[in-house]
C-alpha cells in the first residue's frame, strides 16, 4: 500500500522520529513503524491525526490506497462473509426458538441436540470473526465511507 511510503515521506520532510510522531497522534511507536512498513493500516482516527500533523488532506495521504482497499473487499469475499453471517443468524434463531420444544418432545436427547446446535453456532460465530479480521473489513469500510463523505 502507498500509505507506508506517504508516512515515511512526510515524516522525513518534517524531520520527526517515529517516536515523536507516535506521541503527536497518541499511539505507540511500534504502530507508526508497522504503518510505515505496511504491516497494518491505521484506524480512521489515526489517519485524521496523521493528516493534521502532516498538514495534508486525508485523500492525499491515502491516495492510491482507496482503490486497493476496494479490491480487497472483492465481491467473492462479501458473498462469503454474507453467507457465514446468514448461517449464523439462522443458528442463533434456532438456539432461541428450539430449547423448550426439544426438551418437551425429546427430553434428554433434545437437550443434547440443543447443546450440539449451540456448539455449531459458536463455531460459525468464530468463523465470522475470522473472516472480518482476515479482510480487515471494518477498517476498510470506514475509510471508504469517509472518503465518500459518509462519515
Amino acid at each position: 500500500m502507498e500509505l507506508g511510503n506517504q508516512i515515511k515521506k512526510y515524516r522525513n520532510e518534517l524531520e520527526v522520529s517515529q517516536e515523536k510522531l507516535a506521541e503527536k497522534i497518541y499511539v505507540f511507536r511500534q504502530s507508526v513503524s508497522n504503518w510505515g512498513n505496511d504491516k497494518n493500516y491505521p484506524d480512521i482516527n489515526s489517519l485524521i491525526r496523521l493528516g493534521e500533523v502532516f498538514q495534508v488532506p486525508l485523500d492525499i495521504l491515502i491516495k492510491g490506497d482507496v482503490e486497493k482497499m476496494k479490491k480487497e473487499i472483492s465481491e467473492k469475499d462479501r458473498k462469503d462473509f454474507n453467507k457465514v453471517s446468514n448461517i449464523l443468524a439462522i443458528l442463533f434463531g434456532l438456539l432461541i426458538l428450539t430449547p423448550m420444544p426439544l426438551l418437551y418432545f425429546l427430553d434428554n436427547v433434545g437437550i443434547a441436540i440443543w447443546v450440539i446446535l449451540a456448539v455449531v453456532s459458536m463455531y460459525v460465530a468464530i468463523l465470522a470473526e475470522k473472516k472480518k479480521k482476515e479482510f480487515d473489513i471494518q477498517t476498510y469500510k470506514e475509510i471508504i465511507a469517509f472518503t465518500k463523505g459518509k462519515i
